[in-house]
């Protein structure tokens, strides 16, 4: 293949990965958009059918197997819609260096099954954090909009992802994040075979887990619909993968957590006492 058929081919591949991601970007907001109206707009005496919708309305109930199921796809999109940004680059590079080692006469697995194995993590990761909404929902420790109800609760969660953004677990899945590439080379560089891409895919949606989880906490602070405090989250996660400023971002947000849990959590010994 000339390298004139090679750039054009590269370059056709890049605008249709990254029409993907926008499109997987787009549906997953779309979809929030669509819930948080529906629990903003429903009234109380609404609250069941909202949560046929997928909207989970706080209830001193135990949970229904479709409020578990309702709970874990509305976390999966929101995964989907938080994350898709920062795997971008990875994804991107991942169809690159497929598509040389393809005009090489050595193909790669397609890039989809890389894709769906970050995805897969993140589904995963989105099954815990729909079984918690619904503990804390039983337990009355959460609003309409999935934010805690309870000052002690807020600010145990920030002081546990406070503390964890100075923790060297933290830093470890950063840097694994941070430069893909030496991930990816590191487990033996990419794979011909769907099962290897997908399990590569699975390992770095695990790393992303590792930095992001205790911020993804947060989500029950500010409220899980809250549109424009998961999309500050998603934008906290995307900086923080730049080595320069985001190592910085992630100490300092660190500090502030720490510093807004403790406050918290004293104001909330106030009230009882």
């Amino acid at each position: 293949m000339s390298e004139a058929a090679l750039d054009f081919l590269l370059k056709r591949d890049r605008y249709v990965v990254l029409a993907a991601l926008l499109a997987l970007v787009v549906l997953a907001w779309g979809y929030l958009l669509v819930l948080a109206e529906g629990v903003t707009t429903t009234s109380p005496d609404m609250a069941m059918p909202a949560m046929a919708m997928g909207a989970a309305m706080t209830q001193v109930a135990a949970p229904r197997a479709m409020d578990l199921l309702a709970a874990f796809t509305m976390w999966t999109v929101m995964m989907v819609g938080m994350m898709t940004p920062s795997v971008a680059p990875v994804v991107l590079l991942y169809a690159r260096v497929g598509r040389q080692a393809s005009s090489d006469g050595k193909p790669f697995a397609a890039t989809g099954w890389f894709a769906a194995g970050y995805f897969l993590a993140w589904m995963a990761f989105s099954a815990l954090a729909a079984a918690a909404q619904m503990a804390l929902r039983s337990a009355a420790l959460l609003t309409p909009m999935m934010q805690s109800a309870n000052p002690l609760l807020g600010g145990a969660i920030l002081v546990i992802a406070g503390v964890y953004q100075w923790s060297r677990l933290k830093n470890s899945c950063l840097v694994q994040c941070r430069d893909p590439l030496q991930f990816i080379q590191r487990l033996g560089g990419f794979s011909r075979t769907a099962t290897g891409s997908l399990m590569l895919g699975l390992r770095h949606g695990l790393y992303c887990i590792g930095c992001c989880w205790a911020i993804m906490l947060l989500l029950f602070v500010g409220g899980v619909m809250n549109i424009l405090w998961v999309a500050g989250l998603a934008v906290l996660v995307l900086l923080e993968k730049f080595p320069m400023q985001g190592s910085f971002l992630t100490r300092a947000m660190g500090a502030v957590l720490l510093a807004g849990g403790l406050m918290m959590i004293y104001r909330g010994l106030v009230l009882l006492g």
